[in-house]
């Protein structure tokens, strides 16, 4: 975690520094309070990262003597092909249509997500890839 800390240290830095640059060249109050806001947002991630690579082991990227063979084990769970996304998708574009051509699509829109959203989150607990 210490290579993200200091990227968003970096970007910190860099914000605090454009800002009134920014702020002398436009005097725009808009721009100036989202630039302060992002210095703010980049700082706060920077500093959760700080403390989390403080509590954490160091991961092999980490370590100045980290071998690539440090890293290898599984990575995490990667979903098989799946149709609920289209069947999401397709129901979303209902309920936003639905304002356009009458709001009896949308009522559709809700109920088809309904069913569309429920088959998307429990689509690993039946089935051939249940577990």
């Amino acid at each position: 975690m210490r290579a993200e800390t200091w990227i968003f240290i970096s970007l910190s830095v860099f914000v605090a520094a454009i800002t009134p640059v920014y702020w002398l060249m436009s005097n725009d109050p808009t721009g100036t309070a989202a630039l302060t806001l992002t210095f703010f947002l980049l700082l706060m991630i920077a500093l959760y990262l700080g403390l989390l690579a403080r509590r954490i082991d160091p991961r092999p990227e980490d370590k100045k003597s980290g071998e690539i063979a440090e890293g290898a084990g599984e990575l995490g769970f990667f979903p098989p092909q799946s149709k609920w996304p289209l069947f999401v998708a397709m129901t979303f574009t209902l309920f936003i249509l639905g304002p356009v051509f009458g709001w009896w699509l949308m009522i559709l829109g809700v109920v088809f997500g309904i069913v569309t959203l429920s088959g998307l989150v429990f689509e690993y607990y039946r089935g051939d890839y249940a577990h």
